[in-house]
């Protein structure tokens, strides 16, 4: 027994090292892409946000805070902040709203229901600003707009300043908006319908439970992951968005729909202000973070409690 031979245990560890090392290599390509397209524009953009950098020459100094001081005194600047959190708002709780009745009325079997589905679903594969284009026509502030038209022969109204009033054109946006993005979201939703077991509902019937019981007690969270996708997704799409105000109102009446990323390429392309322009941009990346983590931190500490 004292001569016995213990096993060689070298190829073993060997083969170990070799699947963790195939498995590093398997995620090296997106950790390059994350650090040089991501990481580091977004340190240099930190970093050049305290300087009077022109985008164009190399001769900058430092400049501290007096970048931020100058955003926040633009009327303009503010006035896109206010506007882009109304729309992430605005969009994502009313296509939330509106998109889990939907998902749950195309998720019964009836004829020509897979026709429905596309039909929904159609809203979002054209681009925002293809969608923008075709509005611009419909919500025209002259009589010879789409609704304009209709409103005056049907109720003998006048011409409605749907993208000339600033109240107006910042509703017409959202509601563009929401039109856009309700059919996809209504379809992510489905998805996740159509997991659920039938024995949930069928058990419910037997109990005697109500259309809206069944939907408040079992859909509604039973859908709590499909709403942690949907809500983050709309909010992302909803603060970075660009090409549908630009496209409908570009930007107007009086900076009332304009955006943040519009003034991020405005005062660092156009205007010059590239110390400025990368100011906003980390004031942007600052808020997103903590919005979508708020968000993130809020809905998965509700699955957690659906799912003891």
């Amino acid at each position: 027994m004292a001569n016995e031979r213990r096993p060689d245990l070298r190829p073993a560890r060997l083969a170990r090292w070799r699947e963790a090392l195939a498995v590093q290599a398997f995620f090296l390509p997106t950790v390059l892409s994350f650090v040089l397209l991501v990481a580091v524009p977004s340190v240099l953009t930190i970093a050049l946000s305290f300087t009077n950098f022109d985008g164009y020459s190399f001769k900058f100094h430092f400049v501290g805070l007096s970048n931020y001081r100058a955003l926040f005194s633009d009327p303009q600047i503010t006035a896109s902040l206010y506007f882009t959190i109304l729309y992430a708002v605005a969009t994502t709780v009313i296509v939330t709203v509106i998109a889990i009745p939907l998902a749950v009325i195309v998720n019964i079997n009836f004829a020509g229901h897979k026709l429905v589905r596309a039909v929904f679903f159609f809203t979002s594969v054209p681009s925002l600003l293809v969608l923008a284009l075709v509005w611009t026509y419909i919500l025209s502030p002259l009589g010879s707009g789409v609704i304009n038209y209709l409103l005056y022969g049907l109720f003998g109204a006048g011409p409605v300043q749907w993208l000339s009033d600033n109240h107006l054109a910042q509703l017409s946006v959202i509601m563009v908006g929401v039109w856009a993005q309700a059919g996809w979201h209504s379809v992510l939703y489905l998805g996740y319908l159509q997991s659920v077991p039938g024995d949930y509902y069928d058990a419910a019937v037997v109990d005697g439970a109500s259309v809206m019981r069944r939907f408040f007690g079992i859909t509604l969270p039973l859908l709590a992951p499909a709403m942690t996708v949907s809500v983050v997704l709309l909010m992302i799409s909803g603060l970075r968005v660009y090409e549908l105000p630009l496209a409908l109102t570009q930007g107007g009446p009086v900076y009332s729909t304009y955006t943040v990323t519009q003034n991020i390429l405005l005062y660092g392309v156009s205007n010059g202000k590239f110390g400025e322009g990368s100011a906003l941009s980390a004031v942007f990346l600052a808020l997103v973070i903590a919005v979508l983590f708020a968000i993130f931190g809020v809905l998965r500490h509700r699955e957690s409690r659906l799912f003891k």
